[in-house]
């Protein structure tokens, strides 16, 4: 197929999955329809793929690391490649963005910056492919050791749908720039992106077999992934529940895994902190992908000083949020799925703790689109339900408390451990609390870093393990040998 036919059909998609540089159907045959979550209407369809697609896929990107033209590109050539794939994702933001929109749901203006992140991946692990250098050991006397850091082989990739361009990005990136030949399973849900920066990667010179991208469903497809004999290492991010069955089948083959499974992250406002900074951020960093983001600030711990205060505001800058489509001037897009607005609105109705305020659905927006006000709820118990539990959705928790001691408690004492945010002009305050917290990135006086890519990323405890952005993340797309050579 031409690669000019290739960009039709993806542009248009059809079920089609890529493996060893050809896009083909699955061999099942069979086809799922992906639904817009704006109007809850089919648009388009994925190969709904099984494990006889990813024992292809597997085996392509076994065939391309072991020998195969991928294997013998140095690390510079495969950073200029990477560099030219993030300047063609730059060049077709817009397309990329609209289609993002489309099967995600997320406002454009998101999407667009989604796309930007997106090739900043690819900019970033491009230009550290060949940075990432060995070390000379000090030993006896007539030998000298080498510490040498090596790609694991073929990587297995499931990335979710709420971030579809952007998790591709941050899986699969700095896997390639550590020479790995990559298999990503993308979410059913959303992952037309994915497959169409695929498109581009072949479009710019990347050769057979170094990415290899197969839908379908995460119990089919992505559990065939995750089961394979023949990948050597694998990247999940997702639910709680899903990471145990990932991590599971890791176990089984005696590979490594890394694990991002969501949080409960807390924002602290004591009562010395510029409100009119804060107050945008404990907003936006709640409704923003429509709450659907592993890191969102979900819980805001006030101290009672401010706390009537802030909690006015806050109530008033809810009730002006509206779901709306994805037009130019939407905060808040629908959710995802029939299924996750069902979730989420049952929180909602069974929330234990009292109602303060909720936003308005649009009059305008479509029908049969996954549309959910967004709500606030306080005083909460830190031990509630709503408080403690991973609604990802637009809805937040105020907990108030007294002093920091109790604020560090309140934080600290969920299943999670991934985010927080220190909101304070005292710079002992500032160094102590983020301190004492339990997860894996704390921000002072701000929250989130516009995608962050330089900078490592994870959680602890229920949140996972392991780190992504940054050069972290090549760490764990590698892994260390040693070289001992006795000169005499």
């Amino acid at each position: 197929m031409k690669d000019a036919d290739r960009m039709t059909k993806l542009a248009t998609p059809e079920p089609l999955n890529l493996i060893g540089n050809e896009w083909v159907p699955a061999v099942s045959g069979r086809a799922m329809d992906v639904v817009s979550p704006i109007d809850g209407q089919p648009f388009a369809q994925i190969a709904d793929s099984d494990a006889a697609d990813i024992d292809a896929a597997v085996a392509a990107a076994r065939a391309a690391f072991d020998g195969g033209e991928w294997s013998t590109l140095t690390a510079a050539e495969r950073g200029r490649l990477m560099i030219r794939l993030s300047e063609r994702i730059l060049d077709h933001v817009e397309e990329l963005a609209q289609l993002e929109s489309r099967d995600n749901g997320k406002p454009i203006q998101q999407a667009r910056a989604d796309m930007k992140v997106t090739a900043r991946y690819f900019e970033f692990y491009g230009g550290a492919a060949d940075k990432v250098h060995g070390e000379i050991v000090p030993f006896l006397k007539g030998y000298n050791v080498e510490v040498q850091r090596e790609p694991h082989g073929v990587t297995g990739h499931i990335i979710p749908w709420n971030y579809p361009a952007q998790m591709f990005g941050r899986s699969v990136a700095p896997a390639l720039a550590m020479g790995n030949a990559t298999v990503l399973k993308p979410a059913e849900d959303a992952c037309l992106t994915a497959l169409r920066i695929a498109q581009m990667a072949l479009d710019v010179g990347f050769p057979p077999g170094a990415i290899n991208i197969v839908t379908g469903r995460g119990n089919v497809a992505g559990q065939a992934l995750a089961d394979h004999k023949g990948i050597d290492f694998i990247s999940f991010t997702g639910s709680p529940e899903v990471g145990v069955i990932i991590q599971t089948a890791a176990a089984r083959n005696f590979i490594g895994c890394t694990l991002e499974l969501g949080g409960k992250s807390p924002q602290i406002v004591f009562d010395d902190a510029d409100l009119d900074a804060a107050l945008p951020v404990l907003l936006n960093a709640v409704i923003q992908n429509g709450g659907q983001t592993c890191s969102a600030g979900t819980r805001v711990l006030l101290q009672r000083g401010i706390y009537d205060r802030v909690v006015d505001e806050l109530k008033t800058r809810f009730q002006a949020v509206a779901a709306s489509d994805s037009g130019e001037d939407a905060v808040l897009g629908p959710l995802i799925s029939a299924k996750q607005k069902k979730r989420v609105e049952t929180y909602i109705a069974e929330a234990d703790a009292p109602l303060l305020a909720r936003g308005t659905v649009r009059d305008d927006a479509p029908e049969g689109g996954y549309y959910v006000a967004p709500a606030i709820f306080g005083p909460c118990d830190p031990h509630a339900r709503i408080a403690q539990e991973e609604v990802f959705g637009p809805v937040l928790c105020v907990i108030p408390f007294e002093d920091e001691a109790e604020a560090v408690k309140i934080a600290n004492e969920t299943e999670y451990g991934l985010v927080a945010a220190v909101w304070t002009r005292d710079g002992g305050r500032q160094q102590r609390v983020a301190k004492a917290l339990r997860c894996g990135q704390v921000f002072i006086n701000g929250y989130g870093a516009g995608g962050g890519v330089e900078l490592p990323f994870g959680g602890i405890r229920k949140s996972g393990h392991g780190r992504e952005k940054g050069f972290a993340a090549l760490h764990e797309f590698s892994h260390i040998k040693t070289v001992v050579h006795n000169h005499g």
